[in-house]
């Protein structure tokens, strides 16, 4: 562009060989010559100070290598919405029009297409996208309303738009307008949000990742929304959460994921009456706590909860899990990559243990949760704690119970289970046993299902041994040296399921095999 400036470029979104930023000063910097844009750029790698240059303040940024100074020559203020979009639309039916096609060895052109530019036409769009085109403002007034009448679905993501008022001129002519994608732009906060509330008056869906907001801007802006059912978060400013009053009352989907909140202040968002899912993966937490109900009962909180995401937190203790156990309609639950999975002896015995725990859960880290599963866990959550039930005073005559609190804290079904399964056997309560070669050792069956002619073999393993040893066992007992094997074992505790055993490295103990397991060998 030209040296010139307009006096309104303070405040505006600025591209600058694809990075994009804010212009907080326009002006000198002695002693060069001409004028300068002060910039502080979305992306803070890309700047070289905080604002300030040789002593003299003349910006400030939110990180302090966030900003620097450029020419006005290199920085592109955007095109308005239309200008992108007849680029980014008309562009491409010409293209199919206009292109040459071979057919076996013939080139031939393509004629006759003009059907596919009407049905093309902008104004049958009802789905837009315009993802970083770098779009600043909505153009000649009233022409998106007449150009773009149909529009539902609007992706105006890493664009060059500066403030809501700007978005809200451009939705106020898509009366249709229910999903909105505004993710990776930064855009300054309106001091009278409710008077923009009829542009989005449609609006269910909308998305505002990295956008650098905090809730407290969030919630300030949320009367625009009043109809909004779905709101997308992911990887803001948002630590602290205050409660909605009289806004996104409405919503049933919530995505705070990438956020670091403080999760003393999760409570305040557990009255939206309509919230049936929520991602609260990657922010830090590691308790999560409903302290106005006991152990066995239900919370008031989070009162339409369905699905719930707590992938990759801090989550180590299973009193964690008990807690969700009080949410009334919690259905849907992931957990992964959290260090409470370390603590058992593989996945599969975590696995057992979360459905065991949650009583109304039918999927589980994205895996469907069929009744033979959940009734293998339940009853060998039962074995698994039985030793301690018996400690804790648990007895198998009801008016004999006197179970610890301590115990109900720490299993709160446990009473549950017994009653839909029985008392554990003593033959459940293992004792500790001086430590002897002998007692480690487990009697295992190999057997080769997809070789009827092979007879089982028998064998005495110490737990302690690795998957790559076994195999070689095998490679001499079966006379195969060269055979690729792979591993699964079925146990009588959970009848009719392999479980895979996929690490040479492991132990046997690391999977779970107990004495009398089958070990199922398959090769290639």
């Amino acid at each position: 562009m030209t040296q010139e400036v307009s006096e309104d470029a303070v405040g505006r979104r600025v591209c600058c060989d694809g990075e994009r930023g804010t212009v907080r000063y326009v002006g000198t910097v002695p002693p060069t010559a001409g004028l300068w844009l002060g910039v502080e750029w979305d992306n803070a790698d890309r700047g070289k100070h905080d604002g300030g240059h040789d002593g003299v303040r003349y910006f400030t940024c939110r990180h302090p290598t966030g900003g620097s100074f450029v020419r006005p020559k290199k920085a592109s203020f955007g095109v308005d919405y239309l200008t992108a979009l007849k680029q980014r639309y008309e562009v491409e039916i010409q293209e199919v029009i206009g292109e040459e096609v071979k057919i076996s060895t013939r080139t031939v052109m393509m004629v006759g297409f003009e059907g596919v530019k009407q049905k093309q036409r902008l104004e049958n769009l009802t789905e837009i996208g315009l993802r970083r085109c770098e779009v600043s403002g909505p153009g000649p007034e009233n022409e998106i309303r007449n150009t773009t009448p149909l529009t539902q679905s609007l992706d105006l993501s890493g664009n060059l738009l500066s403030s809501w008022e700007v978005v809200a001129a451009i939705a106020e002519q898509l009366n249709s307008l229910k999903i909105l994608q505004l993710s990776h732009n930064r855009l300054s906060i309106s001091s009278e949000p409710s008077s923009l509330s009829p542009a989005f008056s449609c609006l269910r869906v909308l998305s505002l990742n990295s956008c650098a907001l905090t809730w407290s801007q969030v919630l300030h802006c949320a009367g625009m929304w009043q109809k909004l059912e779905e709101l997308y978060l992911a990887d803001n400013d948002i630590t602290e959460l205050l409660r909605p009053v009289h806004v996104l009352q409405t919503l049933k989907v919530l995505d705070l994921s990438k956020n670091q909140i403080v999760q003393e202040t999760l409570l305040e968002i557990s009255h939206l009456p309509r919230l049936e899912k929520l991602n609260l993966s990657c922010t830090g937490l590691s308790v999560i706590q409903f302290p106005d109900v006991s152990a066995v009962n239900k919370t008031s909180s989070f009162p339409a909860l369905k699905t719930l995401f707590l992938d990759e937190n801090n989550i180590s203790e299973w009193i964690v899990v008990n807690e969700l156990e009080k949410l009334q309609r919690l259905v849907q639950l992931s957990c992964r990559r959290n260090p409470i999975i370390q603590k058992e002896k593989n996945s599969e015995t975590s696995r057992q243990i979360f459905i065991a725990r949650l009583s109304q859960l039918d999927l589980l880290d994205m895996r469907q949760i069929h009744a033979d599963e959940r009734r293998g866990a339940e009853i060998d959550y039962c074995k698994m704690f039985a030793s301690a039930w018996l400690q804790a005073e648990g007895h198998g005559e009801p008016e004999k119970n006197h179970l610890s609190s301590e115990f109900i804290t720490q299993h709160p079904r446990y009473l549950q289970l017994i009653h839909k399964y029985g008392v554990p056997h003593k033959d459940d309560v293992r004792e500790e046993k001086p430590f002897a070669l002998k007692n480690e050792l487990l009697t295992v069956t190999f057997v080769c299902p997809e070789d009827a002619g092979r007879k089982p073999i028998e064998k005495k393993l110490p737990g302690s041994m690795i998957v790559q040893k076994v195999k070689g066992l095998l490679h001499r007992q079966l006379k195969l040296p060269r055979a690729e094997f792979r591993l699964t074992y079925t146990c009588s505790k959970m009848a009719g399921r392999e479980i895979e055993i996929d690490n040479d490295l492991k132990q046997l103990d690391f999977y779970s095999v107990e004495d009398g397991d089958n070990i199922l060998v398959r090769w290639s």
